[in-house]
Parts: C-alpha cells; structure tokens; sequence
C-alpha cells in the first residue's frame, strides 16, 4: 500500500491528481450490507491500512453514499433519484458526470448477472452470487475484479480483489452499489 501513500504524497506536493488505477493486484476489506450500516466507514486493503472512506451518513440524507479518497476528495457518488428505474442505479464522479450505469440483467436461484455500462461505451458484468459475496466482475471477457468472503475471516466481512490497471475506487463503489441492490 505503499504506493498509494506515495501517490497521495504525489499529489500534494504537486496538486495534480492521484490515479485509483491498481498496478497489482490488490484486495479490499468490506463489510456485508455497508450500506444498511449508515454510518462512515473505512475501506482497508488487506494489510489493514486505509484506503479508501465511504460517506454512509449521506445516504439517510440525501440519497446518496460517496466513495472518498484519504484526503477526503469526493471520488464517485451513487445516487439513487426519485423515479428511479428498477433494478437500476447510476455512479457519477466527483464532479457528478455519470460513468456508470447498473443493471440488473438476470437473476436465478443460482446465480446473479449485472450488467455495468460505462460512459465511454465499455461494459462490465458481474456474475455469480452477488446476497453471498462470491461473485467476478469481467469486463470483454477478462476478469477486472473478483468478490469473495474465502480472504477475510473476519465475520460480516468480504475481500474484493481489484485485477492490474483498474480503477480500484470504480471497482470498489461498483460493489457497493451491486451489495445496495441486491439486498434491496
């Protein structure tokens, strides 16, 4: 986790932007059902430094959880509008452009699919059993991310590892955003 410190050292000595993009694989500690939590949370890395802060509070307000670097930057946002369409939930960034819309595509017994359509015409889809955290998120049939409890052993506790070159804060309020609707 190093290099996220050094990044963030990065960007305040310099004020430019820090990428959320993993340079290697990297695993994230969350919790089951965040969002029913309602409170502030810490997204850790599984050496247990933070990485990341959900702002919980803001869903009982204003509809609306934010995803937050260390510095406390705004990074995405998931909002849930009035008339919102079922089984569906947009992620803008910081400063509230869309870049992502949720789908709900297929539900079995078995197995869930999502789909994840992002703002430059990419898809995502996540697939497997989203209510017991085991499931991948693939994108042109390569995995980007993959959710599983087998990591952490810690009860109400799952891992997300974030493959090479992704954007880990995407990946990540993807996931919460899939752990919302699907306990919906």
């Amino acid at each position: 986790m190093g290099r996220l410190r050094d990044r963030l050292k990065d960007r305040e000595s310099t004020g430019g932007p820090v990428s959320h993009k993993a340079e290697s694989k990297q695993r994230y500690k969350m919790h089951e059902k965040l969002v029913s939590i309602g409170d502030d949370y810490w997204i850790e890395n599984e050496a247990g430094e933070r990485a990341f802060y959900v702002d919980g509070k803001a869903l009982r307000i204003r509809d609306t959880l934010i995803i937050k670097d260390v510095q406390g930057h705004d990074l995405y946002k998931l909002k849930e509008k009035l008339l919102r369409i079922k089984d569906t939930l947009n992620i803008e960034d910081g400063q509230g452009r869309t870049v992502a819309t949720i789908k709900k595509a297929l539900v079995t017994p078995l197995r869930d699919r999502w789909k994840v359509d992002l703002e430059d015409g990419s898809e995502m889809e996540a697939h497997g059993n989203i209510l017991d955290h085991e499931y991948k998120v693939e994108s042109g049939g390569e995995k980007v991310a993959e959710v599983s409890k087998k990591w952490f052993r810690i009860r109400d506790t799952y891992g997300v590892e974030v493959s090479p070159g992704q954007d880990a804060a995407l990946i990540l309020t993807i996931t919460v955003a899939l752990d919302q609707m699907a306990h919906d």
